[in-house]
């Protein structure tokens, strides 16, 4: 099968990390430890697992992050090089999976829990909680936190992959690939909202206003008894959807603080040679870039005792206002298949929610602006994913079935 693989290239990755920021456009050129390669098709000889041809895989800020040698080197232990990248995936089954038969639309929850290793559940599996899962090194797979991160499963940027049944969620009839395909970012995005912990008519700040931004806005929105919501945004037409999404209001970055200032009474200082910072502010704040710029500028906007919620794969940044202001700083990472809503109700998943978000009519219509290329034109993708704010793409993805 033809596939897209990440390899161990030490003088590659130090290129990336050492300029990759500043010049994205390297990334997709010497500088990529990424190789268009001939693979046999992965295969997981155990129960439960089948076969998938991938019909579509996105491009997320995580997958740019490792292919630019930003990612922590703490997440080396948790994957295992070479694999396929590709964890947004919308695939078909080829076999015959437990209750689903062959021929079957499925979207992946990538995490690779205790159950697709097959071994004995861990305290949060058992739980429910299968993002936090503590297995994901060991069992019958080789290590890897996710599908799309692990060499033994393949991933959604190669013509085949391998899952296992706890990871499969059926896609409606009627839904377009491209539909389906935001239903992962989206489950994310519930998972973020969620453990945002908003009070009735709190504000919130949602730091960044790319797709896992506006996904966060709509989940807030929709999920919780969030009041104002202001979001930060580079572009015009990131306002425009933002505002579609459930924003109260939308900034400019350098607007930020002047604008919570305003509205809450807060007071502005301005440290030596160091960023402003505010005495007061929202309730709770969403980084949803993970850069210094966009964590710094969570942290500093939000009030003593408030709560600063990390969607984006978090960047190095100044804590000073963590500790100073005592501020409740969250992690969020993929999604549960045990979510609790604000009103107390438990037991439901975070993809079955994001079903319900995916059929709303703003999140319809930005699924018919995705990007998609076949796999020979990788370059051209990824250097549409690194400048897709600027270009007003929110989605750019990989059709590996595709050869134009």
């Amino acid at each position: 099968m033809l596939a897209l693989e990440m390899f161990r290239s030490l003088p590659r990755t130090v290129a990336g990390k050492a300029v990759g920021a500043r010049m994205p456009g390297i990334l997709s050129g010497f500088a990529a430890p990424l190789r268009l390669v001939t693979l046999d098709a992965p295969v997981v000889d155990r129960p439960g697992w089948a076969r998938l041809k991938s019909r579509l895989s996105g491009i997320c800020g995580s997958d740019l992050g490792a292919l630019s040698g930003q990612t922590s080197l703490y997440f080396s232990a948790v994957v295992s090089l070479p694999f396929v990248p590709g964890h947004e995936v919308v695939a078909e089954l080829l076999e015959d999976c437990d209750d689903l038969a062959a021929g079957t639309r499925v979207v992946l929850d990538p995490v690779l829990t205790c159950a697709a290793r097959g071994v004995e559940p861990c305290e949060s599996c058992v739980a429910g909680h299968t993002n936090r899962c503590s297995r994901i090194t060991v069992g019958h797979l080789s290590p890897g936190l996710q599908t799309g991160f692990c060499r033994d499963t393949g991933g959604g940027w190669g013509q085949q992959l391998t899952a296992h049944r706890s990871q499969m969620h059926v896609v409606p009839e009627g839904w377009s690939d491209d539909q389906a395909l935001l239903l992962e970012p989206l489950s994310c995005a519930v998972h973020t909202a969620l453990r945002a912990g908003v009070k009735p008519n709190g504000r919130v700040l949602v730091s960044g206003a790319g797709s896992v931004g506006l996904f966060a806005t709509l989940a807030l929105r929709q999920l919780t008894p969030a009041g104002e919501i202001v979001v930060v945004a580079k572009h015009g037409h990131q306002r425009e959807l933002a505002l579609e999404f459930g924003a109260t209001e939308v900034v400019l970055p350098d607007e930020v603080l002047r604008r919570v200032r305003r509205t809450t009474g807060a007071f502005q200082l301005k440290p030596e040679f160091s960023a402003p910072y505010l005495l007061g502010g929202v309730d709770v704040a969403v980084d949803a870039v993970g850069s210094k710029q966009s964590l710094e500028t969570a942290l500093n906007a939000t009030r003593a005792g408030g709560r600063v919620v990390l969607s984006g794969m978090p960047a190095a940044a100044d804590l000073s206002a963590a500790w100073f202001r005592e501020l409740e700083v969250v992690g969020t990472y993929a999604s549960s298949q045990q979510e609790t809503l604000p009103s107390g109700e438990g037991g439901r998943g975070a993809f079955d929610l994001a079903m319900e978000l995916a059929e709303l009519e703003p999140v319809v219509q930005l699924s018919k602006t995705v990007a998609s290329y076949p796999l020979h034109r990788w370059r051209e993708a990824l250097d549409h994913a690194h400048a897709a704010g600027r270009l007003g793409t929110v989605k750019v993805a990989f059709d590996p079935r595709s050869s134009q």
